[in-house]
């Protein structure tokens, strides 16, 4: 029975969003670069045509782009060096057979000792072990000519896709700095592990080719977040959650929002209707990015809007419902913690509006959180 099990898939289940995402990727890539790089007027001047490896390729830029084998040095660096050595095996050896075999063979020990593996590569060598007629035209130019221009062709659409598409290619390094810009670690991957260590791991696992330390770092920080929430027991948003709520309304003016903010040191406010429906949530930040906003469009500092902003003797002042936030993670009181703990990890959430029939009836805070973690910890 083990054995049926092991002839079964092996990959984690996907979305059909990101299915279709992945297989319009290759559409317009393959588009794109047939359209523009590889049309007729420019085949016919310079001997460009597009070749089936990069249909491998596409595969894994567009559906995997988080694998180092998809990365860019491995794509660009490994089709050119295997397309070299099935130009150089193509011309030295007469037998079909045994030059196709060579030529993927030495390609593949090429590409790992430039650190370029890259599947499509091998086929990149035998599409030039198979086409000596090809190879008898363009010599060593095959390399250049469609293979590396097809190859950084992909790659470039690749990455503008991914940002379009809310991936991210090429990807992260692990010394990048973070999405504030600072050097510090997103708080997922701080383990106090260096990035030798982490590579120590993927060498030992034989997972260099699978993963880089970067997905590595957030994977284990995903594992040791996940792993606390076993520890937290059954507890539920109802159980940490504050009930005596200060709230709003959406025509709150903005300065009797500042003053809650200060008098209570709260760091977000639920908004709610007067027969207390849940409409939105006002976190600090709000103020201060309305405020910016402000000072750019009126050409003012920064203080001078944020007074402006707060000043009372306006005829209609801004609203609480003019900087709501209506989005993010929600919570009923039965949602247990453990769903809750990595939305707070990562620290995009500051609090989370705990619902029952679209009314509020608490709220759960980053505070609250950690309030609950260390009252566990300690029993």
């Amino acid at each position: 029975m083990s054995f049926f099990r092991a002839l079964g898939p092996v990959v984690a289940g996907v979305s059909p969003i990101e299915a279709l995402r992945a297989g319009i990727g290759a559409l317009v890539g393959l588009g794109l670069a047939g359209l523009f790089v590889f049309s007729p007027l420019v085949n016919k001047e310079l001997g460009f045509y597009l070749i089936a490896p990069f249909g491998a390729t596409s595969v894994l830029l567009f559906a995997v782009p988080n694998s180092p084998l998809a990365q860019p040095w491995s794509a660009i660096v490994g089709n050119t060096v295997a397309a070299l050595v099935g130009v150089a095996v193509c011309m030295v050896i007469a037998d079909p057979g045994l030059r196709i075999a060579l030529a993927v063979g030495l390609a593949i020990t090429a590409t790992m000792l430039f650190r370029a593996v890259h599947p499509p590569s091998g086929a990149v060598a035998m599409t030039a072990a198979m086409s000596p007629d090809v190879v008898h035209e363009l010599g060593f130019k095959f390399a250049i000519a469609p293979v590396a221009t097809g190859t950084i062709a992909l790659v470039l659409i690749a990455t503008v896709y991914a940002k379009l598409t809310g991936r991210r290619y090429p990807f992260r390094q692990f010394n990048e700095p973070n999405k504030h810009g600072t050097q510090d670690h997103e708080p997922m991957e701080r383990l106090g592990l260096s990035e030798n260590e982490l590579t120590e791991i993927l060498e030992k696992y034989r997972q260099s080719f699978n993963l880089g330390v970067e997905d590595l770092a957030r994977l284990i920080g995903a594992a040791e977040i996940q792993a606390a929430t076993h520890r937290t027991g059954p507890l539920k948003a109802a159980d940490i959650m504050s009930t005596n709520l200060v709230t709003v309304p959406p025509d709150a003016p903005l300065v009797d929002v500042a003053d809650l903010f200060k008098r209570h040191r709260f760091t977000s406010l639920p908004v709610v209707s007067s027969d207390n429906r849940f409409l939105g949530i006002i976190f600090q930040i709000h103020l201060i990015s309305r405020a910016r906003e402000d000072a750019l469009r009126l050409n003012r500092g920064f203080g001078s809007a944020m007074k402006r902003l707060l000043d009372r003797r306006w005829d209609k002042p801004p609203r609480a419902e003019d900087i709501m936030s209506v989005v993010g993670p929600r919570a009923v009181p039965t949602t247990p913690i453990t769903a809750l703990l990595p939305l707070m990890a990562d620290g995009d959430v500051e609090a989370v509006a705990v619902l029952e029939q679209l009314r509020v009836v608490g709220i759960v805070t980053r505070t609250d959180l950690i309030n609950a973690l260390a009252r566990h910890s300690l029993q």
